[in-house]
């Protein structure tokens, strides 16, 4: 399994620093199990996580400090573009879109597999991380030439979000950014 890397956000609200770390979806052949299922080269271009998401969304999950995180792997072929927040007391939020699509994410059989629609669009929640770890989650939705992929980062410590299920913030989130996706995405 390839890290996506490790970002640092120093916190404005005093000398806090959380580490937030998210699992790509890129772990083994960027084509799908399935013959007729293959991976787009670029990202999705109908919805910018950076610049399309409301303020009002991310401050009604405490999510701050808004730095760029891109990430390739498989030479090129898998992509990520997006931000990364945090909240000092609770989850930190990775949002890229990605040119995998919710088929090629289905067909690498994470554990904690679960598939639902959000406003209108196919979208699937998984746990890569080491050993599915519960601080990890992973929800993807659907976009045309790829989807928009949410990692989130909830270690059990955190006073205000961990002892929360990630999967279950993660969906949420991925509720309220979803219903402000263009149909045209």
């Amino acid at each position: 399994m390839i890290r996506r890397g490790v970002v640092s956000a120093v916190l404005t609200t005093g000398a806090v620093v959380l580490t937030l770390t998210g699992c790509s979806t890129s772990g083994g052949s960027t084509a799908s199990s399935s013959a007729t299922t293959t991976t787009p080269v670029q990202v999705p271009t109908g919805f910018d996580p950076c610049n399309d998401i409301p303020q009002s969304i991310m401050e009604s999950e405490g999510l701050q400090g808004k730095l760029p995180n891109d990430f390739q792997a498989d030479a090129g072929k898998v992509l990520w573009r997006g931000c990364v927040w945090s909240d000092p007391d609770g989850y930190g939020a990775t949002i890229q879109r990605t040119n995998l699509t919710v088929d090629s994410v289905r067909n690498k059989h994470f554990p904690d597999t679960h598939e639902f629609v959000i406003a209108g669009r196919h979208a699937i929640s998984t746990r890569q991380g080491d050993n599915a770890d519960p601080a990890g989650c992973t929800v993807n939705i659907e976009l045309k030439g790829g989807s928009l992929e949410f990692n989130l980062d909830n270690p059990a410590y955190l006073p205000k979000t961990g002892k929360k299920d990630t999967c279950q913030l993660a969906r949420g989130l991925a509720e309220k950014v979803g219903a402000v996706i263009p149909a045209t995405a």
